[in-house]
């Protein structure tokens, strides 16, 4: 892929460098961060494509940096962590990172992940919809067409996963989804990690759509299958 700028925030060394030059035998250009503040002034400086963004760092950890960015971006953000726990992974993708890798990792997967995500950030920056461009059920409206995102005419800053997580049930009101399906349609085959990944962006959708999240009304839960959205198109 030509000029694709991947930004990798990582203090340690030999990892930082690892993945940069598995990054450039790829084809991508690519700039290297050794602490969380040096990672969102160089993001802040230039516009990148992707970041691969460390967990634990000297002077500003990747939980502070992924917060910075999300206030400006939806750049792709995948996590690099020594912890594997489950209560880490859902902090990081509730955050608003796309993906996460536990270390110690294999330059292989790194790479498939890596260009899973970026395909799909690319995809949705380029591709219009021809057939709606507008859809709007209750007081949340996508304008397909821009890929934005209202609630009561005040926009909502949501990641790729969730645009299309919204998108799928938008196109697709009072169908049930179960969360494979869900996963087949927003992760693909080629995304590596386990349908509880489902439930965390849903959760965090939710959030940001629903008056009550505890209490949804747009994307209710179906019991022991799924989710659906439910209601009429205004």
């Amino acid at each position: 892929m030509d000029n694709i700028k991947v930004l990798v925030v990582e203090d340690d060394v030999n990892i930082n460098n690892m993945t940069k030059e598995a990054l450039m035998k790829e084809g991508y250009e690519v700039s290297q961060a050794f602490h969380g503040l040096e990672g969102v002034e160089k993001f802040q400086r230039d516009d990148y494509n992707m970041v691969i963004l460390d967990i634990m760092m000297p002077v500003m950890d990747g939980i502070e940096v992924m917060r910075r960015i999300r206030e400006k971006s939806k750049v792709p953000i995948i996590i690099l962590s020594a912890k594997g726990e489950e209560t880490d992974k859902v902090i990081g993708l509730g955050m608003g990172a796309d993906d996460y890798i536990v270390k110690p990792f294999s330059v292989a997967e790194l790479m498939a992940r890596v260009k899973s995500n970026i395909r799909r950030s690319i995809y949705y920056s380029e591709t219009k919809v021809s057939h709606k461009d507008t859809y709007q059920y209750r007081d949340v409206k996508f304008d397909m067409d821009n890929y934005v995102v209202t609630k009561k005419g005040e926009e909502i800053s949501l990641t790729a996963k969730e645009m299309k997580i919204l998108k799928l049930f938008f196109e697709n009101p009072n169908r049930v989804f179960t969360k494979v399906q869900i996963y087949d349609n927003v992760w693909g085959e080629d995304f590596v990690s386990d349908y509880r990944t489902v439930t965390v962006h849903m959760t965090r959708l939710r959030g940001k759509i629903e008056d009550d999240p505890n209490n949804p009304k747009l994307i209710e839960t179906v019991w022991g299958i799924g989710y659906k959205l439910v209601g009429k198109e205004i």
